[in-house]
């Protein structure tokens, strides 16, 4: 299991025992237990980082699960009524889900819908309790530099509080086992951990601008976007499901040596490498047909580079990523402005709907 990824073995938080409540004996999950009595005092809240983590960790709950490999689970956060949000990684594969509040202990959960390829999922909690309160999402997304903080279970510490920055936007974040990247991800230098998969990353405002997704080393971590949030999980809890929109290429970035090898008259954009037969570029955008050795490499040649897609410039995948997943649905005609033999044209693609097993190629 990677480092990087929530999908780790889950204890029982230590600070409470995990003994049975007394029950009428019908086999239902109990829903009424004394909290656990504090063994010290509890320290004076004289900041404004203590207020925030105040505020907010009671919406923050850990989550377990079993799989075939054993227990495993992440963190979930309220984003509204009894619907909780985590990463679909977290409980993929998996069977009857639990999340653990702070002050009540566990509660039994139901999955209402996962998007595999936007790694989002959303959880139903019907006993709740009332301290779980909904944390807003933000309306637009916040600059880099922006202070934030990540809330959730790094191994399996619940409730621990982290804080840095945004570090970076317009990511692809990379989960592992996963062949796909998934756009518009936001990079953070606070410390998240195998355990905060699923849990929120917050401003100082106390509101959610984005969901911790994986983390890659001691000052690199990655959360799906509130943007991506808005447009999935309102899906997700009234259909089960969300469609992506799919445009059937494999591309690369272009790069020098693509650039001397096509002789490109301009310096960035993506270059189609190959469209999918019977996909929404087919017949529309021209993929590479040779290859040109440029310093020992060999380099495709013959294929169009898109710059432009309706009113967004296109300088990467990364780019031409965020526009698809943010700004399209399946079905839309889009107008695509293309690099072709040296020349600018334009073309209209109505787009697919990305398929349920997707090679990540293809975006």
């Amino acid at each position: 299991m990677s480092a990087g990824v929530a999908g780790c073995v889950m204890q029982a938080p230590e600070e409470v025992s995990t003994a049975p409540a007394e029950s009428s004996g019908n086999g239902e999950f109990p829903t009424e237990f004394d909290p656990p009595e504090s063994t010290a005092d509890e320290p004076a809240v004289d900041s404004e980082l203590s207020e925030l983590y105040e505020a907010i960790v009671d919406s923050v709950a850990a989550v377990e699960v079993q799989t075939e490999m054993g227990p495993g689970g992440g963190s979930a956060w309220v984003y509204e009524d009894s619907y909780l949000v985590t990463n679909e990684h977290v409980i993929a594969n998996s069977t009857d889900p639990h999340v653990w509040f702070i002050d009540i202990g566990w509660r039994q959960a139901s999955v209402v819908g996962e998007d595999f390829h936007s790694d989002l999922a959303v959880l139903e909690v019907e006993d709740k309790p009332d301290s779980a309160v909904p944390l807003p999402v933000v309306d637009e997304q916040r600059a880099v530099g922006t202070q934030v903080a990540a809330v959730g279970n790094p191994f399996d510490l619940t409730g621990s509080f982290t804080t840095g920055v945004i570090s970076g936007l317009n990511r692809n974040i990379e989960v592992p086992g996963r062949d796909f990247s998934i756009a518009d991800g936001i990079q953070t230098d606070a410390a998240v951990n195998p355990g905060n998969s699923g849990g929120p990353l917050l401003t100082f405002d106390g509101e959610v601008t984005g969901v911790v997704s994986a983390g890659q080393g001691e000052t690199i971590g990655f959360a799906i976007s509130a943007a991506m949030v808005r447009n999935v999980v309102p899906a997700l809890i009234e259909a089960g499901e969300y469609d992506h929109s799919h445009l059937g290429v494999q591309l690369t970035d272009v790069r020098p040596e693509i650039i001397e090898a096509n002789d490109l008259p301009v310096a960035w954009g993506v270059y189609i490498v190959e469209t999918v037969a019977g996909e929404a570029a087919d017949g529309v955008l021209q993929g590479a047909d040779e290859d040109e050795e440029v310093d020992g490499f060999e380099v495709p040649t013959g294929g169009d580079v898109i710059v432009r897609m309706d009113d967004w410039d296109i300088p990467d995948s990364e780019r031409l990523s965020a526009f698809l997943a943010l700004e399209t649905d399946p079905g839309d005609t889009i107008e695509i402005e293309i690099v072709r033999d040296g020349e600018r044209e334009t073309v209209d693609v109505t787009l697919g709907t990305r398929p349920d097993a997707d090679d990540g190629q293809a975006p």
